[in-house]
Parts: C-alpha cells; structure tokens; sequence
C-alpha cells in the first residue's frame, strides 16, 4: 500500500487529555507528544480552523493538544512506523503558529495486502468537498480496520482447545500483583483499592441487580488477567502454546506516577525492565513476539512519549514492542498491532441467564426522554462542542432531552449514569479529552443509542466488537456542523422515525450487548460471547491468518 503524503498546510486544536480522570489534574496531559514515522518531505502546519476533530493528513495526523490548566499548546504526529524522531515545537495557543517536521519515507509495516473499503460515502461525509487527501487519509485508517477484521473468527471457534494453548507468564510480583498492593497511593485523590476487589470488578450494586459491580475504568488489565487464568484453553506447558499472555499492568504502572515528580527514566524503567525478562524467555523469540498480547489499561498515547515531554512512558515506541498484539482501550490508529477493545463497564454477567434477564429489562424500559447528555461544560476549551450541545440540551424540555450534570459529582454514581441512560432514547457522546469514552459503551448496555461526533471515538477503534457499518448501532453528527451552529442536535433527532430508533435498539441489545461486556471470571456463558471471548478467539484467528 502506497503512503500517501499531504502537501496541504493544516493546523488542528484537539484537546487530547484523560476523559476517565474528571478529578484529576490533567495539565500534564498538554505535554503528551509522541514520535512519527518519517516521510520525506517538510509539512508547514498553520491554522485552518479550529477543531477537536482528529483531521489526518496522507499517513500522518498532526494534532494540537491544549490543556484545561494550561495556556500552552503542543502539537503531536503519529503515522504507521514508530521509533523515528521527529522534531516537534511547542505552539502558543493564542495566535497562529507553524513547526516543521521532518520525515523519510518509508513501506507499509504490513506484510500482506490491505483490502481497500470502497464505500467511502461515510469518509466523503465527513469531509468538505474537495478535500481528496483527507479522504485518502481515512481511507488509510480504515485499511487498518479491514486488516483487523480479516483476523476476526468467523464461528465462536471453542468447541475444542486443540491448536489454542493460552500460555500466562508467572511474571515477578512487581510487574502486576505490586502495583495492585499501591492501589491507596495511586491517585493521589481517591482510593481505588475497593475497586479491586472482586477480581477487580468492584464492589456490588444491588440496585441494578445481579452482576453490577462498580468496577474502575482502569481495571481491564486486572479484569482480563482474571479470565486468562480461567480460561479453558490455558496450558502450563509453554512447548504446548500458541499464545502467549503477558500480564503487565502497564496502565497501573504509568498512572502511578503521573502526579508526582519523576524522571521519564523512572517512568519508563518498569516497561523496560519487562522487556528485558521477556527476552531472557526462549518463547520470546519464536516469532518475533507476533505470538505475544498486552493488555493496558488505559489510551495508547500514555505510552507514546515524545523524547522531550514528561506525561507518560515510551512502553509502546520501544522497538522490541512493535510486534506484539496490545490491546487498548483506545488504539493509535495508525499502528496496526494496537488493536482497541471495549471499556470495562459495570455489568460482569455470570451466566447466559444474567445476560437474558438484562436483554428483558432493558428492552422493555419505559425511555421517557428522547436524547441524555451526561458531561460537564468545558469554558476553558471553546473548541469542545460540550458546552453548545448543553445548551441545545437545556432549551429542549424534559421530554426532549435530560442533562446530568457530571460537575456535581452525579456521573460518579452508577445507578445515576445507567438509570438516566435505561431512560433515554438517544445519548450524546462527543469526544472528551481523548476520542474515545466510556460511556459509549455504558449507553450501549443500557440500550441507549450513541450519538457519534468524531469516527475515532469508535468507529475507528472497536473493529473485532462493533460492526463496521455504523448506522445499525449510531447516529453520526458531524461536530464541525455542531460547532458552526449548523445543526440542532435535539431537533435532528426528532426527525429519526420510532420504527428506526426501534430497530436500532433492538439490534444494540440483541445482537451487540453480549459482546460489549466482560463476564464474571467464574462465568458460564454458553449462548452468549462476551468481549473477552471474541477478543481470545480472533487473537488465534490472527495467528492463523499470519501463518498461510
């Protein structure tokens, strides 16, 4: 696949900071830069417009990420290759400004034909006309998607083990179970040991009934570890395994020291340490790490740190890295081994039972009000459209939309975000300070149907657990026309008829809701495949696809 590079000057605000981290401070996150591949060519970068669209440019997405706390701005690259170092310049947010990077240009990272996605009515909508480069810039992120969905498992695949060995690293206590132990030291503003208990699921909620738990949005690493272990198909035997699992909490890693006075050599030197106890295994080498799978807890970009900024950790950039699978909760779109998977929400159903008696109920609540916004304004990033769908959201009576307030603390509860959610026939769900949101998939459980702003909040990152047609499960908004005043979002959709929102409620609860969900670490399910599962089984699936 040929890399295309764009001439175009673009400049874009994006405001790239931690959505899950409302009570942090998240100044840091301005500093958050990483390293591009290098193409050759020099690409001045000036203002256009401003925007928390993620605007990609040929291979290469340049984004301007100004911070809550702070004035300053910074602008970051990401393409298809890693490990090249790109010069990057800090930008004053208040007036135009330019950088230049420069780039070598180099292959695709990938050894086998990309199918090209013809329908590009989807991109060519979310373009202005006559922006052929940035069509072809999103043709590129979805030629990614359709390389992740040619490794996705056509049946459930489980019947036997044969040719599926899970193998678990027994790794020192230091790369996981250690970190765990300084869950009361992590943030310095709340206590999360509570949130992992119950295999980190959390505390239960009786109130929305069997298995609701209030589980941490940073319990994936802890939450998946549990199910590898019980996995059916999981060998002590490392000779007799295809996969191999390995049980790194980075995110609890970099998280802890992300509000305290560290040098990046001590942030980096956990991940760095890992790698090299991975190479003293002979497993290791077999295949490159192709074999391999990390699971972090957190976005791609906290382990992307550029040379010269402090947020994060390099975990991700380091060279022995870049084959093995990881899967996120938000991918970097241009590497094709970060592969996103859902959320953890706060539903681990135990059986196929639990998932049926919540279809039921779910299917049958009484949606007094057609669309919900749960968020807080944003008066320091007029680029966000949060405070304009607020306002469109409190014009609008009760009956047309209900806005929660997550300022007061309401959005911490719950039985508050999934009850007003069960409620509601559509839920707004703009970028944050990443994409992606949680709450996408807590709307989705909930029967909710998600109202998309930006592609990357999911269609561009859930390629093994959402459908790539998007309409079945979404309404698409453009939020360039939010942001312009061009449309009422409450009063567009008014206009969608009752048999179609039916019919999309039906699909998302029927057909996507098993998938979205990580079940209990004892489940049974049967029926059903819960998003652990269709993650394991089209791992193997990829596997297999590398070794014709």
């Amino acid at each position: 696949m040929a890399i295309s590079v764009s001439k175009k000057k673009v400049k874009i605000n994006k405001r790239v900071e931690h959505k899950e981290e409302s009570f942090f401070f998240s100044s840091f996150l301005a500093k958050l830069l990483f390293r591009i591949p290098s193409i050759v060519v020099i690409l001045i970068l000036i203002f256009l417009w401003s925007s928390s669209t993620t605007i990609i440019s040929g291979k290469v997405v340049h984004v301007c990420i100004s911070s809550r706390k702070l004035n300053d701005l910074y602008c970051i690259s990401a393409g298809t290759e890693p490990n090249l170092d790109t010069v990057v310049s800090p930008l004053n947010g208040t007036s135009p400004s330019v950088f230049v990077d420069q780039k070598v240009q180099k292959s695709s990272p990938l050894d086998i034909p990309i199918p090209r996605n013809k329908n590009v009515s989807f991109r060519n909508s979310m373009v202005k006309s006559g922006d052929e480069e940035l069509v072809i810039a999103y043709n590129d992120v979805e030629d990614q998607l359709q390389v992740h969905r040619s490794w996705a498992a056509t049946s459930k695949n489980n019947a036997t083990c044969d040719g599926r060995g899970i193998y678990v690293y027994d790794l020192p206590t230091k790369f996981n179970k250690d970190l765990v132990a300084q869950c009361a030291d992590i943030n310095p503003w709340v206590n999360l040991c509570k949130y992992f208990s119950n295999d980190a699921m959390g505390e239960p909620i009786q109130n929305l009934g069997k298995g609701w738990y209030q589980t941490h949005q940073y319990s994936l690493e802890l939450i998946f570890h549990s199910r590898v272990l019980n996995h059916p198909c999981r060998v002590h035997n490392a000779d007799e395994a295809k996969l191999f699992y390995v049980p790194f909490y980075g995110g609890l890693d970099i998280l802890r020291w992300h509000f305290k006075n560290v040098s990046n050599d001590v942030k980096d030197s956990l991940g760095v340490e890992l790698v090299r106890w991975l190479e003293s295994q002979k497993h290791w080498f077999q295949k490159s790490g192709n074999d391999h799978v990390f699971v972090l807890g957190k976005i791609s970009w906290d382990f992307r740190r550029y040379s010269n900024t402090i947020w994060g950790s390099r975990f991700l950039e380091l060279d022995e890295m870049q084959n093995p699978v990881k899967l996120l909760i938000e991918r970097q779109p241009w590497q094709v081994n970060d592969i996103g998977i859902p959320h953890p929400t706060y539903f681990h159903p135990q059986s196929d039972n639990d998932i049926i008696a919540w279809q039921d109920r779910t299917i049958k609540s009484n949606r007094k009000s057609l669309v919900s916004f749960a968020s807080a304004a944003r008066p320091d990033a007029p680029e966000n459209i949060r405070s304009i769908l607020i306002n469109q959201c409190t014009s609008a009576n009760d009956q047309e939309c209900i806005f929660l307030n997550c300022n007061l603390g309401k959005c911490d509860q719950p039985e508050s975000i999934i009850g007003l959610f069960m409620e509601s026939e559509f839920c707004l769900q703009p970028p944050g300070d990443s994409p992606t949101r949680k709450s996408v998939f807590d709307s989705l459980i909930s029967g909710c149907i998600p109202v998309i702003f930006d592609p990357f909040t999911a269609y561009y990152q859930y390629s093994w657990h959402l459908p790539e047609d998007h309409k079945k499960y979404s309404v698409f908004i453009d939020q360039e026309d939010v942001r312009r005043m061009k449309v009422n979002v409450v009063e567009r959709l008014m206009q969608i008829p009752t048999k179609e929102r039916e019919n999309m409620r039906s699909y998302i609860i029927y057909e996507l809701l098993p998938g979205l969900v990580y079940g209990d670490p004892k489940s049974k399910l049967e029926k059903f495949q819960d998003a652990f599962s269709i993650t394991i089984n089209n791992l193997f699936q990829r596997l297999n696809k590398l070794e014709l």
